[in-house]
């Protein structure tokens, strides 16, 4: 699940309620197609990704870049994006992200090799970067305070309709072969909904206009160079270490990662003491809550992307099932998504706070150790059938931690923080998965090269579970509960 936005801050008492935008439910629906069109993307693709090694050939390696390179390109940008809304309009960054993603999603579709997929599926994600986060701050202008709720609450159901849409969808645009294009159809359906998303934003978003104080200051191009770089320096070596045997400059570039970081928060502060306006807010990481936070979200966040790629990999190139066959499979995982999101949401997280968060970790783990008793129990005889309950179980305990958990990560901010950290939230979503994908990608290719598919889907499967009990361990630092929000 790539897009998920941090619910706004609460209204105070003292400030007169707005009247809310006319067409607001209808501009609503446009947000929330540009949340589904992005959360497609980043599934449908990895359903994909055997059926394109297969037509441009290459290492292990490609088929993680095919999803991180999207996913880092986002994550990268992301907090920049949400800066440039701040300066230039919402609503005009909100078309030109979209239009940018259907152009280069057709880029995708015309790739003529892995290289240029790869360098597609960048550009996409730059400008997924410029389109997802104008989101939050439109419905935040939209709505007015007692509508907030509702207009938010629609988010959990859609993206989980669209986490099960995205896998089976792929599946059968790829078997399916329409018109001779097989896996580039992935890429091709974003031409009609992108379309249609640009020319409703022109028609029905309102024409956000920045006042002195959101526009102030201007863009920090070396804070975004610095940011960039650490997160490179990080990711670049774990996706590519092990096809080149893991020199020592892979070892040295993500150790250098860590001092880059470092130079960042220096250089933000700096830029604040000028009187400038910083990338993110240097007292964000003075509060223990919001670095548990983004602690426990990295880690998450990981151990659910690196699962769902190296799970279908080991449907497809362990057990050569088709992509239609991988992608229906995985409709139980995504059906207890939606539930454990839904029931999270709306009853348990609310009353129950911090203990969701560690009673969905612990689900999640067991359910992962479930797919590898059934692997293991089934060996050569696995059906989806007999994944439906690990799958379920895995899917439920997802679900119950993505609802609260960005409310609970916001519990200690400020509300003149809110926006800063709602963009570093996202941000560090993508990132995880990035890491996720570049971390048990390359653990599942490294055992299967001696042991076979099936040791390698054993072993990952065991250290998605591992990770999961890291998060549970370090969500004890959370708040137990998340900030009130007032009724408007």
């Amino acid at each position: 699940m790539t897009s998920q936005t941090a619910p706004p801050p609460a209204a105070t008492a003292a400030e007169p309620e707005p009247a809310g935008y006319r067409l607001r439910w209808a501009a609503l629906a446009v947000i929330l197609a540009a949340e589904v069109m992005d959360l497609l993307d980043t599934t449908i693709v990895g359903v994909a990704s055997p059926a394109i090694q297969r037509d441009f050939g290459g290492g292990d390696a490609q088929i993680q870049w095919i999803s991180a390179s999207y996913t880092l390109a986002f994550a990268v940008l992301l907090i920049t994006g949400g800066r440039l809304g701040d300066l230039f309009g919402r609503k005009r960054l909100f078309v030109l992200g979209a239009a940018g993603f259907t152009l280069a999603s057709v880029l995708c579709a015309a790739a003529t090799g892995a290289g240029t997929l790869i360098a597609a599926r960048t550009v996409q994600g730059l400008f997924a970067a410029l389109l997802i986060p104008q989101g939050l701050g439109l419905i935040k202008a939209m709505f007015p305070p007692k509508e907030i709720g509702a207009a938010f609450g629609l988010f959990g159901p859609i993206l989980g309709l669209s986490s099960v849409l995205g896998p089976t969808l792929g599946g059968y645009l790829t078997d399916a072969d329409w018109f001779g294009t097989g896996w580039r159809m992935v890429f091709l359906i974003n031409l009609p909904l992108g379309l249609l998303a640009v020319v409703a934003a022109v028609r029905i978003l309102p024409a956000n206009r920045t006042t002195r104080a959101e526009g102030a200051g201007r863009l920090d191009p070396v804070g975004v160079l610095l940011l960039s770089t650490a997160v490179l320096l990080l990711v670049y070596p774990l996706v590519q270490g092990r096809e080149l045997g893991w020199p020592l400059w892979t070892y040295l570039a993500m150790a250098a990662s860590l001092p880059v970081l470092r130079l960042f928060a220096l250089h933000q502060r700096s830029v604040l003491r000028r009187g400038g306006t910083p990338l993110i807010e240097p007292s964000l990481f003075a509060k223990r809550a919001f670095t548990s936070a983004l602690a426990t979200g990295l880690v998450f966040f990981a151990a659910l992307s690196g699962l769902l790629l190296t799970f279908t990999l080991y449907l497809q190139l362990g057990l050569g099932w088709t992509s239609l066959h991988s992608g229906l499979s995985m409709i139980p995982l995504s059906l207890g998504i939606v539930a454990g999101a839904v029931l999270s949401g709306g009853v348990l997280g609310p009353r129950y706070g911090r203990r969701v968060l560690h009673a969905g970790m612990a689900v999640a783990a067991t359910g992962a150790l479930g797919l590898w008793v059934s692997v293991e129990h089934w060996a050569g005889g696995l059906t989806s059938w007999a994944l439906i309950p690990a799958l379920l179980v895995t899917g439920f305990g997802l679900g119950l931690i993505m609802a609260p958990f960005f409310d609970i990560a916001l519990a200690g901010v400020e509300d003149a923080e809110t926006g800063s950290a709602s963009g570093v939230l996202n941000a560090q979503q993508q990132l995880g998965g990035s890491i996720g994908v570049a971390l048990l990608g390359t653990a599942f290719f490294g055992w299967a090269g001696p042991e076979g598919f099936r040791h390698a889907a054993d072993w990952t499967f065991g250290l998605s579970a591992g990770l999961l009990a890291l998060a549970f361990l370090v969500a004890f630092l959370l708040p137990r509960h998340a900030r009130p929000h007032e009724e408007g």
